[in-house]
């Protein structure tokens, strides 16, 4: 069966960065001292969701030499207190703390005189950092989620019989139909199907689709009053369609759009 997968969302997503160093150690700590972070098994510092990663590099200078070129921001809840522990680390002051518009900044250095800048919003930038999240919605990547009485065996249907990829964390199975395009699906217990269709998925032909179904053992369901043919598939009335279930007893369909 052969499943056509599709990306709405082709956009770069910066997830870190690196900071070349003669002495990443030294860079590394001042960092976890400064700002309280860690650095995890892979040695990058976990500031949010952004990963900063020092690194050994044997091109660049001990000291940055144009530090205006990037900088680092950082949001803090305490800019007075972040100060203080950058302080405690030692830096020295590009920009003392102070109040701009809806917001507290200050700048310093770190051991390599990269620029740090800590920025404390206030009430009216946070209301307005929210609104505008609130306008970005429509740029993020949603995925549905259903439920399945045994994740063991929804794992070996949806890998062998449907041929999807399926991972698993946290007892959660993520279900990708694609590089990018998931659903997820939970263990529950008292586990009741849902009485209608949660999965549709597109393939390229619907009778090689439904044939390797039944060839797995699965049985396509068959509906009163639905114009299906004697395999099961309707093909009237928009695309090519066939519904059968997983073992959890969730409906699910394979479509082909003509």
């Amino acid at each position: 069966m052969t499943i056509r997968s599709r990306t709405t969302n082709d956009t770069p997503q910066l997830s870190s960065m690196l900071l070349g160093s003669t002495d990443p150690t030294r860079l590394r700590d001042w960092y976890v001292e400064a700002f309280g972070v860690r650095a995890n098994e892979f040695s990058f510092l976990e500031l949010g969701s952004f990963w900063v990663m020092p690194d050994g590099r044997d091109d660049v200078s001990a000291t940055n030499p144009e530090p205006g070129r990037v900088v680092l921001n950082l949001n803090v809840p305490d800019a007075k207190a972040a100060v203080a522990r950058m302080d405690t680390a030692g830096t020295t002051w590009v920009a003392p703390l102070e109040e701009r518009h809806e917001a507290w900044f200050a700048t310093g250095t770190d051991p390599d005189g990269n620029y740090v800048q800590v920025i404390e919003g206030k009430p009216e930038m946070d209301k307005t950092m929210r609104a505008a999240a609130r306008k970005d919605w429509r740029n993020t990547k949603p995925f549905c989620g259903f439920a399945v009485n045994d994740t063991a065996v929804a794992t070996t249907f949806y890998t062998d019989v449907l041929g999807l990829d399926v991972t698993e964390e946290y007892g959660l199975l993520a279900i990708w139909l694609g590089a990018d395009d998931f659903v997820l699906a939970y263990p529950k217990e008292d586990h009741v199907p849902a009485q209608h269709t949660i999965l549709n998925i597109p393939v390229d032909d619907i009778d090689d689709a439904v044939d390797s179904l039944v060839e797995a053992g699965v049985e396509i369901l068959r509906y009163d009053g639905m114009p299906q043919d004697d395999k099961g598939i309707m093909r009237e009335n928009g695309p090519d369609i066939a519904w059968f279930t997983d073992p959890a007893g969730n409906v699910l369909s394979v479509l082909h759009e003509k």
